[in-house]
């Protein structure tokens, strides 16, 4: 077998010389370290017709220039198969739940080969999927097969509303969920393991975990690991998925530490010079076609709760919904702190949702920046000296505003309060009432 040797290493980046270009190995195949550990690099580039530029997926200290490497012909891979049901698995593909070694004999799959072609439903009906929680169900409708952001700031309840959507969506269904934890908080993903583990739901779970103490390699490659076990039960097996990932800017922020020890110059708005293909080489993978669905649920963390930042405003527009979370919202105690008013769906529609809910909406919609901009004269002249249409539509708002606090399952120990579950129809006869 043709080996080569390490000729520089700096950080997590290793260039390996090899005898001449026959000898070379392909983009993302993994090649081996002959040091103690074996350790594995990733083929990131290929420099010249006999150099390769390699990422060192642990990040082991352990190499030095000189060491001899074999290529192994394979990338990374992750086994598929329902024994990976409820295991917590890392970006390439080791269980790190302490529930003993995966089955050698499972099937394994590329991480980066692509499967075939993706399509939409076509003329296919849209089907709704109800979330239990009141603000989603009515201002940014689930539909199988589509996509939705949920956006703000750090500490205003992107992961803990990911959680209660899992817990619901698995207790109301039983339908196959993936959660890929991308640079988020480690307790964060002890508690969802905790709360699955809890309420007998790891039976409908997969989860994938490339968490803040893992390198940006493995954080980088964590949400694709998962979307090809995803895609595995969506064309073998033809079921219809849930897939949420807990943080994509998390992901552009890995993608974007690689580039600079890679020494790439960035683009304009300080992020890598790849961010555009980072993004759509992982939403196009997050598609539907003929053998079934998958339906993409993802937060994304807003830095200096700044909505104009380029990394949100390009993952944002992959999305079919944006439910945006407000720090403002929060402080008033409101859960979830659902900012109603910059909130949309362009699944809002008649054809999808119906009349009834439609003109609810708009309905609401009105009311809401109705009440917007009579906060600041109620500020001057108080709420009595408005009309009496005024005042009815501002005690309208505001009843409106707080129908849409609701308790949480996932948070009831902490809350010491019982969490709700609202279908559909409940919601838009609340809001009805209300109004009317």
């Amino acid at each position: 077998m043709s080996q080569g040797m390490v000729r520089s290493l700096k950080d997590l980046v290793v260039n390996v010389e090899f005898d001449d270009a026959e000898s070379m190995p392909a983009l993302n195949e993994v090649i081996t370290v002959g040091n103690d550990t074996n350790t594995p690099l990733l083929v990131h580039a290929l420099l010249d017709a006999r150099t390769a530029q390699c990422l060192n997926l642990y990040g082991h200290r352990n190499i030095q220039k000189g060491m001899p490497v074999t290529p192994t012909g394979h990338s990374v891979e992750v086994a598929v198969g329902d024994a990976m049901i409820g295991r917590i698995i890392n970006a390439v593909g080791d269980p790190i739940d302490d529930c003993g070694p995966l089955d050698p004999n499972l099937e394994k799959r590329n991480i980066f080969k692509l499967p075939p072609r993706a399509t939409t439903f076509g003329q296919s009906k849209p089907e709704i999927l109800e979330t239990g929680i009141k603000v989603i169900d009515f201002f940014t409708p689930f539909v199988k097969g589509r996509k939705i952001g949920v956006i703000g700031g750090a500490g205003v309840g992107k992961t803990v509303l990911t959680m209660e959507m899992i817990h619901n969506i698995a207790v109301g269904t039983g339908g196959l969920s993936f959660f890929a934890g991308i640079g988020e908080r480690i307790r964060e993903g002890a508690e969802l393991y905790e709360t699955l583990k809890d309420g007998d739901l790891l039976k409908n779970t997969c989860m994938f975990f490339g968490q803040m103490d893992q390198n940006p390699v493995q954080r980088s490659l964590i949400a694709i690991s998962a979307v090809t076990l995803a895609e595995y039960f969506r064309d073998d097996q033809k079921k219809d998925l849930l897939y949420f990932a807990d943080n994509m800017y998390r992901y552009v922020q890995a993608r974007n530490e690689l580039s600079s020890i890679l020494d790439q110059v960035p683009n304009e708005g300080g992020y890598e010079p790849t961010i555009f293909t980072d993004i759509k080489t992982l939403q196009d993978r997050l598609a539907s076609n003929e053998n079934g669905s998958i339906t993409a649920v993802q937060t994304i963390y807003v830095p200096a709760d700044d909505l104009s930042d380029p990394a949100v405003q390009l993952i944002q527009h992959e999305m079919d919904g944006i439910l945006v979370l407000s720090r403002a919202v929060a402080e008033q105690g409101i859960r979830p702190a659902v900012d109603l008013t910059r909130s949309s769906s362009s699944l809002l529609s008649p054809e999808i949702v119906g009349e009834r809910h439609y003109m609810l909406s708009l309905q609401v919609q009105a009311l809401l920046q109705k009440y917007e901009s009579l906060k600041g004269i109620i500020a001057i002249i108080g709420e009595n000296e408005l009309s009496a249409a005024d005042r009815s539509d501002y005690a309208k708002a505001k009843k409106l505003i707080q129908f849409f606090n609701q308790p949480m399952h996932v948070m009831e120990a902490q809350s010491a309060t019982k969490g709700e579950t609202w279908t559909r129809e409940d919601t838009l006869k609340g809001i009805e009432e209300i109004i009317v």
